[in-house]
């Protein structure tokens, strides 16, 4: 049976192309999910779209195929192509074109004038074709309804429909949406706006532009939508460790973004933990809406405590708090030491004992977060104290570690 370029589920080539194509690196021998030519149907049909972003390398495993994107030359991001390749049948195509032309003059019909006039009008010009059922007409009046193609309103006791009016002239946005297709989380939805345009726009180009996380987008969508709802939603999560999923139901608070890699977070209540946790959005495999939170005012009181010891995206193992406090001294011409301290505190504050020294201090959840950060300042650390000693201790092995490299002494912190 030959490949089809087109998907039904979208979970299956998000999971495809991460694990592949993305973070494994994986040849088609370790391909143990399905069958070897499942594995050459879904290269086949992702190549489709994305043939001028891959590569390969070879290796004693065999040939690995990756992505290879240079954002400063791609002027949108080639990830969008997965969501637009949907399945059909022949069926789909001709209620597509069907109703499309018997709306076109302005009228509104029921769905029994629908039929009646795809039997009469446009089935008798077709040879072998006996029309479409009412039970699917309203299946997919349904659908196109929801997707703003048709508008529904009641007419006595019966729904009619109508053609949506579209009275937005994208040309004069083209501009913004050739910005926020690229720059935004769900810059998806710009795409698909972009695509109605005539001409493509060339307007942008990038730098560091954080194109995987475009595989996140329908599961950041329903969760945006949960929070705009005040709604419970209920995860099914996949851990890496353990390669198996598990289903926890809570309370969506806020989508972290980071600045540095572009990975995303949801911060959540979890109902049956009773506490927030933290969790990527490339580790969630599904989002199913829940009941409406009816007293989500103990949230948002309880979120500005929260926030208020959150260094990153990490609510801690312990029930205490780790103290931190990191002393600093600077030459007269490095004030900027000065000024990067209290530019980047976040929730610490910063003391200045003298003119020329500080004393950076924090109490958070988890102190292990601010190692990379505290690392950016050896040369001149007078002193490094914390409650919690993983980060003590882990911080010095790194000098040991960087000492026995490069050579050197290892209070010359």
């Amino acid at each position: 049976m030959a490949y089809s370029e087109l998907i039904k589920n979208f979970e299956r080539i998000r999971a495809y192309m991460r694990d592949f194509f993305v973070y494994g690196f994986k040849s088609r021998s370790e391909f143990d999910l399905k069958s070897a030519r499942s594995y050459d149907n879904e290269r086949r049909r992702i190549e489709s779209w994305l043939g001028g972003y891959m590569g390969f390398r070879q290796d004693e495993r065999g040939k690995n195929v990756f992505l290879s994107v240079d954002s400063r030359a791609a002027a949108e991001n080639p990830l969008y192509k997965a969501f637009k390749a949907k399945s059909f049948t022949a069926g789909d195509i001709t209620f597509h074109f069907w109703i499309l032309d018997l709306l076109a003059d302005g009228r509104t019909v029921s769905i029994r004038e629908i039929s009646d006039a795809f039997s009469e009008e446009y089935a008798a010009r077709f040879d072998n074709f006996d029309g479409l059922d009412n039970s699917t007409l309203r299946k997919k009046l349904k659908e196109y309804a929801e997707l703003g193609l048709v508008r529904a309103e009641k007419r006595g006791r019966e729904l009619v429909y109508s053609l949506s009016e579209d009275k937005v002239d994208l040309s004069s946005w083209s501009e913004a949406l050739a910005f926020f297709s690229e720059a935004d989380p769900l810059g998806l939805v710009g795409s698909f706006l972009l695509d109605k345009l005539d001409e493509k726009q060339d307007y942008f180009r990038f730098k560091h532009h954080y194109i995987l996380h475009t595989m996140d987008v329908e599961v950041l969508y329903a969760l945006v939508e949960a929070i705009s709802e005040i709604r419970a939603v209920e995860l099914t999560v996949l851990s890496r460790r353990i390669s198996s999923e598990k289903t926890h139901t809570v309370f969506p608070i806020k989508i972290y973004i980071s600045a540095q890699t572009g990975r995303q977070y949801l911060l959540a209540y979890h109902y049956r933990y009773k506490r927030p946790m933290f969790y990527r959005l490339d580790t969630i495999r599904s989002v199913v809406p829940g009941s409406v939170e009816h007293n989500p005012g103990r949230y948002s009181g309880w979120y500005e405590k929260f926030a208020a010891c959150l260094w990153g995206v990490s609510a801690g193992e312990a029930p205490d708090l780790d103290h931190i406090e990191m002393t600093v001294r600077f030459e007269p011409h490095e004030k900027y030491i000065l000024d990067r301290l209290e530019r980047e505190k976040r929730c610490g504050k910063v003391e200045l004992l003298d003119e020329y020294t500080a004393r950076f201090s924090a109490d958070v959840f988890d102190a292990s977060e601010l190692l990379p950060w505290l690392r950016t300042f050896i040369g001149r650390i007078v002193s490094l104290e914390c409650t919690n000693k993983y980060v003590t201790d882990t911080f010095y092995a790194d000098i040991d570690a960087m000492a026995a490299l490069y050579g050197g002494e290892r209070d010359a912190v």
